[in-house]
């Protein structure tokens, strides 16, 4: 798995929550960020892409299997792994009928979480390598291409210039903030800045605006930038 990728543990109980997430950092050196409750989740999870998230069952203010429909109700398409610590097989089904890739009961161990963990980002980037659909564009990953649908006009992009539109239209249309894009991106190399990242902004607007001067697909908004699907 590459390392940086980021996990959202929703859980009420503290001690699990970081223990759960220093052990995914030493293990597979994971990015895990915190949330207490179901609203604060929710918050979270609209502003920011997660690669994958960590549901428990039991929140203190909303069931976890309504906080995953309402994730899948906002756009949000990150795989989610529930947890629970019921093992019924109805229990489970419910946490699938709501959205959920994923169930784990516990207790459990590291491992196995792990292991499913990686099996499904590898699924779900797998989904994601195939075919974009942006605008009036196709976008074509592993090919690095880009396809007007209106003039059958192709566009070639860079390494990081798909890295960018990968990650910006896994964000399901949020904003992603500059840092975040530079650390998923260049890896925050210190030789690398945001001009950098502007640069690289700018020569993708280049390719693939109609005006670049006003982009209508690749837009700014305060802090970072967001693709419109």
């Amino acid at each position: 798995m590459t390392p940086g990728k980021r996990i959202l543990i929703v859980d009420d109980d503290e001690l699990f929550r970081r223990t759960l997430g220093e052990q995914l950092q030493l293990h597979e050196e994971l990015i895990p960020i915190e949330a207490a409750t179901g609203a604060e989740a929710l918050e979270v999870a609209k502003s920011n892409y997660f690669d994958v998230i960590i549901l428990d069952v039991c929140l203190p203010d909303i069931d976890g299997r309504e906080v995953c429909q309402l994730m899948r109700s906002n756009g949000i398409t990150s795989p989610i792994i529930m947890v629970t610590g019921s093992d019924t097989e109805a229990d489970t089904i419910l946490g699938l009928d709501a959205g959920a890739n994923d169930y784990i009961t516990k207790p459990f161990r590291i491992g196995v979480l792990l292991a499913r963990i990686r099996a499904q980002i590898r699924q779900h980037e797998r989904s994601s390598e195939v075919v974009f659909s942006i605008g009036s564009f196709t976008f074509q990953t592993a090919n690095q291409l880009f396809l007007n649908n209106e003039t059958n006009e192709k566009t070639h992009l860079t390494e990081k210039e798909t890295a960018l539109v990968k990650y910006l239209y896994r964000a399901d249309g949020r904003t992603i903030q500059r840092d975040v894009l530079l650390g998923e991106v260049w890896g925050y190399n210190a030789a690398v800045d945001t001009h950098t990242l502007e640069t690289h902004i700018y020569r993708l607007r280049q390719k693939i605006e109609r005006d670049p001067s006003k982009p209508e697909i690749l837009v700014t908004e305060p802090g970072g930038y967001r693709i419109v699907p």
